[in-house]
C-alpha cells in the first residue's frame, strides 16, 4: 500500500498520536482487517468489533509500534491476537439457556455455587498487595502475556512471573484452608 518511507512516516505519526495518521491507517487497513476477522466464527462479537478493538489497541500501544516492521504486519498480529484471546475466552464460558435452567433446578444451584466461588476469589485477590493484584488481574482475568504486562508496568518479565507465582501461592493456601 505504501513505500517504506510513507509507511515509516505513517508509523511516526501514529506514535505521536496524530489524528490524521489514525484516520489514514483506519481507512487504508479497515477492509483488510475485516477480511481477516471474517475467517473466524464468533458467537458474541462481529468482525467489525475486532477491527475497532485492534485500532484501539494500536492507539493504546502506539509508542510500541516499530518503524522497521511493516505496519500491516503489526496490525495483523494485533488483530489476530485479539481474536485468538477472545475465542479462547469464549470456549471457557459456559452457556446455558434460561429454559434449560428452569427445567433443571440443580443447574441453578450450580450457577449459585459458581457465583459464590467467584466472589470468594475476588475477595482473595483484593487481599493481595496492590501491584501484585493488578498484575494478577491483567494476566489471569484479562489474558495479557507476561511481556505485555512488563511493557505496561515497566517491570521485567521475571518480576511479573514472580508476582503471578506469589499470587497463585497465596490464593492456593487460602483456598486449602477454607
Amino acid at each position: 500500500m505504501f513505500n517504506n518511507s510513507q509507511e515509516k512516516k505513517l508509523i511516526q505519526g501514529l506514535k505521536k498520536g496524530k489524528e490524521a495518521s489514525f484516520k489514514k491507517a483506519y481507512f487504508l487497513y479497515y477492509d483488510h482487517l475485516i477480511g481477516v476477522a471474517k475467517h473466524f466464527n464468533f458467537q458474541l462479537l462481529t468482525p467489525e468489533d475486532f477491527v475497532h478493538e485492534t485500532f484501539l489497541k494500536v492507539y493504546e500501544k502506539r509508542k510500541l509500534l516499530k518503524e522497521e516492521v511493516a505496519f500491516d504486519k503489526q496490525l495483523f498480529v494485533i488483530c489476530k491476537n485479539l481474536i485468538l484471546n477472545h475465542l479462547q475466552r469464549e470456549q471457557k464460558v459456559i452457556r446455558l439457556e434460561p429454559s434449560f435452567i428452569k427445567d433443571h433446578p440443580e443447574e441453578e444451584s450450580i450457577i449459585e455455587e459458581y457465583q459464590l466461588q467467584k466472589e470468594k476469589l475476588e475477595a482473595l485477590i483484593k487481599q493481595l498487595p496492590e501491584q501484585r493484584q493488578k498484575i494478577f488481574i491483567l494476566h489471569k482475568i484479562n489474558n495479557y502475556s507476561y511481556q505485555e504486562i512488563a511493557e505496561f508496568t515497566q517491570l521485567s518479565t521475571k518480576t511479573i512471573a514472580n508476582h503471578i507465582y506469589l499470587a497463585n501461592q497465596f490464593i492456593s493456601k487460602k483456598v486449602k484452608k477454607a
